[in-house]
C-alpha cells in the first residue's frame, strides 16, 4: 500500500542559532517529521556584524536532521523576511499545492504535523477556508470553545495553507486596500480592538514591510476564513527582543497542546464564541495603563 503523502514544510531562518535549534529540535520531535520533506530558506547576511550568528545558523541547519527530505535554500545576498516568505510559499506551493509554513522563532506541539496536516485534508476543496493557523491566543475561558472554529484574521506564527488560497495573495497593498469603507477598516480591525489598519498604512508609507498584513488583507478581500485550534499548536519563542520586528512580550505567551483535535468544523462559518473570545482578548491584552508604562519602561531599558 502506497504511504500517504504528507505536506511539506517550510522554514525561514536567518541569525538566531539558539532559536533555530530550538525550533527544528521540536519540529523534528512530531511523529510525522520523518515523512515529511523539510525546505529550509536561509537569508544572507545584512551586514557584517551580523555574519557570525548567519553562520552559526547554517551549522544548525545542515545537521543531519530526520525529515523525509532536506531541501537547503540559502541567499546569497540579503533579501528580507517578506520577499523570502512570498518567493518561498509560492515556490514550495507549485511543486506540492499545499505548504506549512513556519520561522525560526517558533516553537511546535508535537502534534502540529497531525494537526495541520489533518486539517489542510478536511479542507482542501473549501474554497472559503484559506488558511490553516497553528498559534492561538491566550484567550479567557478558552475551554468554553469548540477545539476547532473559524476567525478571519490570517496568523503568521505557524500556518499551513493551499495553493488554491494562496493564488490570491497580492503583494499591492494599495489594491487591497484603498477602497475599504469605513465599515471595512472597522471589520478588518475586529471592531477596532486590534492595529491592523495601521499595519496596512505603515506599510503604505514605506515604515514596515509585512508580507503578513497583505496576506490577511488578501484573505479578507476574498471573504475568506482561518482555522484555529483551541490549543495552542506554536508558540513564539523570538518575543525576546531578538527578532527582526520584536520586543520584549509576555502577552502572547501560551501551553502548546498535547493532543490533536478530534472536532473539525462542517459549517464554514465565523464562530461567533471564537470571534468575542480574541476580541476581548485584543482588548485587554495591554492591562491597566500602569502596567502599559511598566511594559514600557522594560523596552527602554532593555534597548540599553
Amino acid at each position: 500500500m502506497e504511504s500517504p503523502t504528507f505536506a511539506p514544510i517550510v522554514l525561514f531562518v536567518y541569525n538566531r542559532p539558539a532559536h533555530t535549534l530550538k525550533t527544528l529540535k521540536a519540529l523534528e520531535a512530531n511523529a510525522l517529521a520523518a515523512d515529511s520533506p523539510l525546505y529550509i530558506y536561509a537569508d544572507a547576511a545584512r551586514s557584517t556584524g551580523d555574519q557570525p550568528l548567519v553562520e552559526a545558523v547554517a551549522q544548525v541547519i545542515k545537521q543531519p536532521w530526520k525529515f523525509k527530505s532536506i531541501t537547503l535554500i540559502q541567499r546569497q545576498e540579503n533579501w528580507g523576511l517578506a520577499k523570502n516568505v512570498m518567493d518561498g510559499v509560492t515556490a514550495v506551493l507549485a511543486r506540492h499545492k499545499r505548504v506549512i509554513v513556519l520561522e525560526d522563532d517558533l516553537e511546535c506541539a508535537p502534534v502540529a504535523l497531525a494537526y495541520f496536516n489533518q486539517a489542510l485534508t478536511r479542507y482542501q476543496d473549501e474554497e472559503k477556508v484559506m488558511q490553516i493557523s497553528g498559534y492561538m491566543y491566550p484567550v479567557a475561558e478558552a475551554e468554553k470553545l469548540p477545539e476547532t472554529f473559524f476567525f478571519r484574521v490570517a496568523n503568521s506564527w505557524g500556518w499551513a495553507t493551499w495553493e488554491r488560497a494562496w493564488q490570491h495573495f497580492n503583494a499591492d497593498i494599495h489594491a487591497l486596500t484603498d477602497d475599504f469603507s469605513e465599515q471595512d477598516i472597522y471589520d478588518f480591525s475586529i471592531d477596532g480592538k486590534e492595529n491592523f489598519w495601521k499595519q496596512v498604512q505603515q506599510l503604505k508609507a514605506g515604515k514596515i514591510n509585512s508580507w503578513a498584513i497583505r496576506w490577511y488583507a488578501s484573505v479578507f478581500k476574498k471573504n475568506g476564513l482561518i482555522l484555529y485550534p483551541r490549543d495552542s499548536m506554536t508558540r513564539n519563542i523570538g518575543t525576546d527582543g531578538s527578532g527582526t520586528h520584536s520586543d520584549i512580550e509576555r502577552t502572547y505567551d501560551v501551553s502548546l497542546a498535547q493532543t490533536s483535535p478530534q472536532y473539525f468544523p462542517a459549517e464554514i462559518t465565523e464562530s461567533k464564541a471564537g470571534f468575542e473570545a480574541i476580541k476581548y482578548f485584543y482588548a485587554t491584552r495591554k492591562g491597566s495603563w500602569a502596567n502599559r508604562g511598566i511594559k514600557y519602561l522594560r523596552k527602554i531599558i532593555h534597548k540599553f
